[in-house]
């Protein structure tokens, strides 16, 4: 009944994933299991599954309600409990009236909602997504993953969701699971993915931009416990300290998210203590916010700091960094 998405870079199993579930193969280790079900063995169409691709693979010589009422009569002969049904679906996704049209009058997020009516229409348990709004342009995306969301919400089926777009991806899974080369690194709530991330390649691999991710040693020094990078230091705040006392004197990985790095001349008195002297290489405004690409030393960062920063590029910036969301 959940939305799971699942993301990872090209290559990582994503779609692979999809195909076993939805039987177009057979998995070569393991069982495919609806509940108390093994479908391991049986063909897709004996599945109680529907998959939307990337593409919409719409017949265009027949009509809207025709290509929706494939999933339920191959004959194109539908009986008049049946062409309700396809009504019913379309005006679900924003396409009542239309049933008449052909594809090719249509746009494409209009295309990509008729294959949405189509993999729908037949009731099924589950519902494969394999990249389906990546077709589209940015407006929309917004709209047609606002709209899966509600129809997911009516519907209480079980999405299984495909995406390179981690927006999509946090916006929509109730549980996200990250792929990387055909293994699962973490399922985690989306917001627990974020905060807590079980290791380097998720830490890096959520967010936009990345998580700053820098060698360092853990070091004491005055009684106090630092993350010391070879250019600059940072403290270790006293609520984590017994977390990372067993791992002093080793080397880490330190991480940060630029979000958590701000302007000194901006920041609160919280994060003040925790600061970096650094260089400008690359200002990025971006309306909301303003994106600084920096050199500490030999280290390089990205920050996400606030539009009144008066940081310009090839200039020097003090940078404070919230140590309390800090990541070893």
């Amino acid at each position: 009944g959940r939305i799971t998405a699942l993301i990872g870079p090209s290559g990582a199993g994503k779609s692979s994933l999809l195909a076993a579930l939805a039987g177009f193969f057979a998995p070569t280790a393991g069982r495919v299991l609806w509940q108390d079900r093994d479908l391991t063995d049986l063909a897709p169409g004996d599945r109680p599954i529907s998959v939307l691709f990337q593409d919409n693979n719409l017949f265009p010589h027949l009509s809207v309600a025709q290509n929706v009422g494939l999933a339920l009569r191959p004959a194109l002969r539908l009986n008049p409990a049946e062409r309700q049904k396809v009504s019913e679906v379309l005006a679900d996704v924003g396409l009542s009236g239309m049933e008449d049209r052909k594809p090719g009058a249509l746009s494409g997020g209009q295309q990509q909602r008729v294959a949405l009516a189509r993999a729908l229409v037949a009731e099924p348990k589950v519902i494969l997504f394999d990249e389906p709004l990546s077709n589209l342009d940015a407006k929309l995306r917004v709209d047609a993953r606002a709209m899966l969301s509600r129809l997911h919400q009516r519907l209480e089926t079980t999405f299984i969701y495909v995406t390179h777009d981690q927006v999509e991806a946090m916006t929509m899974g109730s549980r996200i699971c990250v792929l990387r080369d055909g293994l699962m690194m973490q399922i985690d709530s989306p917001q627990n993915l974020y905060d807590k991330p079980d290791n380097v390649f998720v830490a890096g691999f959520i967010g936009s931009p990345a998580m700053n991710l820098i060698d360092a040693d853990l070091v004491e020094d005055n009684a106090r416990i630092w993350v010391d990078t070879g250019s600059f230091r940072l403290p270790v705040p006293p609520t984590h300290i017994e977390k990372y006392r067993p791992y002093l004197n080793c080397e880490v990985v330190f991480g940060v998210r630029p979000e958590h790095i701000y302007d000194r001349a901006l920041a609160g008195e919280v994060v003040a203590a925790a600061h970096i002297e650094a260089v400008v290489d690359v200002f990025e405004p971006v309306g909301s916010e303003v994106i600084l690409l920096v050199s500490a030393g030999d280290r390089q960062m990205t920050a996400k700091v606030d539009p009144r920063t008066a940081a310009r590029a090839h200039q020097p910036i003090e940078l404070c960094v919230d140590m309390g969301r800090m990541h070893l």
